[in-house]
């Protein structure tokens, strides 16, 4: 490569050709170390005995966790616009895992089926239960170019163990404003909101504002849990920043995780799934598509439901949005 270099240099267009040539060495670089450090977890995941053949690969599946009415929908529809992307929405799969509902902290007995002593059997069927369900579903999805997407803000709750079973996935942590959130859920269950139907068929009663920001608390909770110890590619993303720059963002995300991405590709999908190209009579209050304005929480909650908001989900402000409590 030197030798080679070393003639260009002394030709017409040197300088141009070199860094053309320096730009493809870091880019093969980069593709070489993106190859050993996947290979690294699948070693890691064949020393443990759980590696078996699939045609779905595990660095390939780009999980999305948070919490509903964070972004996830707008996200992973942009997402699914790319070529040799895929979208599946919401398995739930997280949920089966949820550490609240299980009480993983107090069952310690050898029986209980996720007991401790056991961690590597079940690790195993859960990443079993993930790869061949996904591959069941989707095999357009197993070509070694192809990326499953999944949406998963309801089971973020179960998003440690899942990232544990499959370290060689791609995470993106997504967050919104509490605040924010649980404005869009009163208004989702009001009279004639969108999810008013729903309620009323399955005889619930409304869900009050206390209720709502202590399941955001363990969606956002648990998937922030998962995203600090997961070894694998990964990216953190702000619904305001999407919301202020979305083809930036998105571009940010690739990176991130790892997955080439076109900007002209990006800059198509966000302006078909964009605000603006949502029909009049499918948003606005009551709809599923409702405000997408940060920060007009202070215009839908009261006093009163914005400090329960804020005084149950205090720890998430803090840290990120520091600069944002009232």
């Amino acid at each position: 490569m030197f030798t080679r270099l070393g003639r260009l240099w002394g030709a017409p267009g040197a300088k141009e050709r070199l860094g053309k040539e320096l730009d493809k060495a870091n880019k093969e670089l980069a593709e070489a170390n993106e190859r050993i450090a996947q290979q690294r977890l699948r070693i890691k995941r064949l020393r443990q005995g759980d590696e078996e053949p699939r045609n779905i690969r595990a660095e390939n599946l780009v999980w999305i966790f948070g919490a509903g009415r964070t972004g996830s929908s707008w996200l992973s529809a942009m997402m699914g616009e790319l070529e040799g992307h895929t979208v599946w929405f919401e398995p739930w799969v997280g949920a089966l895992f949820d550490p609240y509902h299980l009480r993983l902290a107090d069952r310690k007995g050898k029986d209980f089926i996720l007991s401790p002593r056991y961690r590597k059997t079940w690790l195993r069927s859960i990443r079993a239960f993930v790869l061949d369900g996904a591959e069941a579903r989707f095999p357009g999805a197993t070509d070694a170019s192809n990326y499953l997407v999944i949406k998963e803000p309801g089971g973020s709750v179960g998003a440690a163990l899942l990232m544990e079973a499959l370290p060689e996935s791609r995470m993106i942590l997504l967050v919104r404003d509490p605040r924010d959130v649980a404005a869009s859920w009163i208004d989702a269950h009001r009279e004639g909101g969108w999810q008013d139907g729903r309620r009323k068929e399955r005889d619930r009663p409304l869900v009050p504002v206390d209720s709502r920001a202590q399941k955001y608390l363990q969606n956002i909770g648990e998937a922030k849990k998962a995203y600090d110890f997961h070894e694998g590619r990964k990216a953190l993303v702000k619904y305001e920043e999407l919301r202020a720059d979305a083809v930036g963002t998105l571009m940010r995300v690739y990176s991130e995780l790892g997955i080439e991405a076109d900007e002209e590709e990006l800059s198509r999908s966000a302006r078909k799934h964009s605000w603006e190209n949502i029909p009049i009579g499918e948003k606005g209050e009551g709809k599923f598509f409702r405000k997408a304005t940060p920060g007009s929480w202070r215009e839908d909650l009261t006093p009163e439901q914005a400090g329960t908001v804020e005084k149950i989900t205090a720890p998430l402000l803090k840290e990120f949005y520091p600069d944002n409590r009232e």
